[in-house]
């Protein structure tokens, strides 16, 4: 195992800069998650790490050991991709060595190690069969399995589950934290998905047009977003975002919104009278009664979940989206209700987007 550090790396496509010196800094046996939408450059930083991709500017560390000159076979990686890459021919015990029998491992001990892999994916019955007898999932294991036959010092993993369907990918991500928690190794997993971010990440690094926008565990992302992007990334359904200015509402401060309307926002924040802002409301948030503004509309849309009801609401000039109980009486071209408690309003600045 080591630890990855990345000091102020670029990338550059002639005179076009797809990576602006991102710096980053991942502990022995973390789990970090990169996350951002398409283009964002995450891929990209995950390929220079491995060495697939050639730095323009910085330096890669792994393990305290400069690694730009090296080659990917020197650096001690594995890396498992969206596509599975098996080899038709061969057993699933063969993908699993094959790597080792180019590197001249001895066949006894690829045996072992393809054993001890094959235990901890649940492939021991496998062992015999051609990837063409196998599921999706089952072969994602094995390309797990190659990995980990490995024992690499960082485990890279490139959007590895975009090619399941919903009910396998859950499945998987259960596996791919289980096997981290047995094996400690240091893994960099990339995914546009957020879901698969929060419940596999010790850390999460949000990436936005080749810039950190910030990093953090699940919940400090969650609860404390440095600003409007990752406010909006972070969370599903995504935060509802409305524009105002700050006001007061019986005394208290507040958000005026273009209705008229106000959303008390509680003493601490640090606003200022008539500065222009955006308030987030984080769909779950939302109440049924209780202390807390009023919000209410025209509903156009009811989604049932099943314990839950995901509700779009019109509200102050907006759609706004409410999660409730799974039992809650909302309809179609009805009228819909609901508390924003001040305390669970976010505020950020109008005109840069950051948390206030």
């Amino acid at each position: 195992m080591a630890s990855v550090e990345l000091r102020d790396i670029r990338k550059s496509y002639g005179t076009l800069e797809v990576i602006h010196g991102v710096s980053l800094m991942i502990e022995d046996g973390e789990f970090i998650a990169l996350v951002g939408p398409s283009g964002c450059g995450k891929s990209t930083l995950l390929r220079m790490i491995a060495g697939l991709e050639e730095i323009t500017d910085g330096e890669v560390m792994i393990g305290g050991q400069v690694v730009n000159p090296l080659t990917p076979r020197e650096r001690n990686i594995a890396m498992v991709f969206q596509s599975y890459a098996l080899y038709p021919h061969m057993t699933v015990a063969e993908n699993m060595g094959f790597n080792l029998k180019l590197s001249g491992v001895a066949k006894p001990e690829i045996e072992k190690r393809v054993g001890e892999a094959a235990r901890m994916l649940a492939l021991t019955d496998l062992l015999e069969r051609k990837p063409s007898q196998l599921s999706g999932g089952q072969r994602q294991r094995v390309a797990m399995g190659r990995a980990i036959v490995r024992d690499p010092a960082v485990f890279l993993f490139d959007e590895p589950l975009s090619n399941l369907d919903a009910k396998l990918r859950v499945q998987m991500r259960s596996e791919i934290k289980s096997l981290h928690q047995k094996v400690g190794t240091t893994s960099i997993y990339v995914t546009h998905d957020q879901i698969e971010a929060m419940t596999l990440a010790d850390r999460i690094v949000v990436l936005n047009q080749g810039h950190i926008e910030q990093v953090g565990t699940p919940l400090e992302l969650y609860r404390q977003p440095a600003n409007l992007f990752v406010a909006g990334f972070i969370g599903s359904p995504a935060m509802n975002i409305l524009d105002g200015v700050v006001d007061a509402e019986n005394g208290e401060p507040a958000v005026r919104l273009g209705n008229g309307s106000a959303i008390r926002i509680g003493p601490q924040r640090k606003v200022r009278t008539g500065q222009p802002v955006k308030i987030g409301l984080r769909p779950e948030h939302f109440a049924s009664n209780g202390p807390g503004s009023v919000v209410s509309g025209r509903t156009l849309l009811v989604e049932p979940t099943g314990a839950q009801t995901h509700v779009l609401f019109e509200f102050a000039g907006a759609q706004v989206t409410a999660v409730v109980d799974g039992d809650h009486p909302a309809r179609y071209g009805a009228h819909f209700e609901a508390v924003a408690d001040g305390e669970k309003v976010y505020v950020f600045d109008g005109t840069t987007g950051v948390a206030l």
